[in-house]
This record gives C-alpha cells, structure tokens and sequence, in this order.
C-alpha cells in the first residue's frame, strides 16, 4: 500500500516525516509518495542535511520513500544530488520519480 501525500500543504520537516510515517503505520503503507514541492530547496541542497535526516527516519522504520514530480531545477545545479538520485533509484527504499505513474509502474 502507498500512503500519497497531498499536493498542497507545509513543507516537510523533520517533525512532519515522523507524522508521516505514523500516518504510513497506521494505513499498513510500505511507502510513503510525496510530492516534491512539498518538500522544499533545503531538502534538494544536500548540504543543509536536511535531507539525510528526512530519509534516515524514513529508513529506520523501513518505510519506502519516493519523491516524486520534477526536480530538474535541482539537478541542474548540483553534480552531487544528480549523483545522490542516480544512487538513491538504484536501490529500494529512496526513489526520485518523474510522476505517480512512474513509480507506481517501478513497485511492480
């Protein structure tokens, strides 16, 4: 099951990932979708570590986690997050997807 996080609301913090993912428990979700808007340019600048914490939470609870819409923007800028998305999809627990259907075809 995938718990889809809405488009509109608070950037995701720290604080937010753990509601998240007592909201995936509780829905017997194994990942968690969320919209890139939502979680804003400190996540995508891998230096602020806000990122790392966000995904280590998700990772500690053994939560699959996919962010998902376009982060081009990002990537333009940084080899290091260019570097950090290649890596994260080709594992199982981090994926950068460009649309909901583009990770829903890769859970299956």
């Amino acid at each position: 099951m995938i718990l889809h996080v809405p488009p509109t609301g608070p950037v995701l913090d720290a604080a937010g990932a753990i509601d998240l993912i007592g909201d995936a428990w509780a829905a017997e979700a194994t990942w968690v979708a969320i919209p890139a808007q939502r979680l804003g340019a400190d996540f995508f600048t891998l230096r602020t570590g806000v990122a790392g914490e966000i995904v280590q939470k998700f990772v500690n609870y053994r939560l699959g986690l996919a962010v998902v819409g376009d982060i081009s923007g990002y990537t333009a800028g940084s080899s290091a997050l260019r570097a950090f998305v290649a890596e994260s999809n080709r594992g199982r627990q981090l994926w950068f997807t460009a649309d909901v259907a583009e990770f829903e075809a890769r859970l299956l």
